[in-house]
């Protein structure tokens, strides 16, 4: 399986469009646009994620998480996970470490560096139950009892 982006590539710096626009940020909060492809056989959806290891809390820093992506679906457009495009009709947000659904861009401390890592998972299920309030962290709980293969793209932003 193989993940790609028209908006940067795996080692490149996050394009200010992808950063948040808060924490000391001006960024404009828009997701980027991922595109994946060498699906595995027999899979019945995909659950997209970006995930930051590098935040100083103990645990990352979950910025996007969603879940119940249709198998026919092999690309999310710029800007639908900020509600500037659509998600597929039965694909679901949940919550971030924001605190909320919907994607959150870039926002490390002043003077760090930190990776994103997107992540797209292959799963042997139609959907996993959880809902708009769900963690990365149960999200990926369920992702790891139905996975086929995963990809990911990182990029980096100080």
């Amino acid at each position: 399986m193989r993940v790609f982006s028209q908006d940067f590539n795996d080692g490149d710096k996050m394009p200010e469009r992808h950063v948040f626009n808060g924490m000391g940020y001006q960024g404009d909060n828009l997701s980027p646009h991922l595109a994946w492809d060498d699906v595995p056989a027999g899979t019945k959806s995909f659950v997209v994620t970006c995930y930051d290891p590098d935040a100083p809390t103990g645990s990352g820093w979950w910025h996007w998480v969603v879940a119940n992506i249709p198998a026919e679906v092999t690309v999310l457009p710029q800007g639908a996970g900020s509600g500037v495009a659509e998600l597929p009709e039965s694909a679901i947000q949940t919550r971030t470490d924001f605190g909320q659904s919907g994607y959150g861009g870039a926002a490390p401390p002043q003077g760090e560096s930190h990776r994103y890592i997107f992540t797209v998972h292959a799963l042997d299920t139609d959907k996993i139950e959880v809902d708009e309030g769900a963690s990365g962290a149960m999200v990926g709980f369920n992702v790891h009892f139905h996975a086929l293969a995963s990809a990911s793209i990182t990029v980096k932003y100080a």
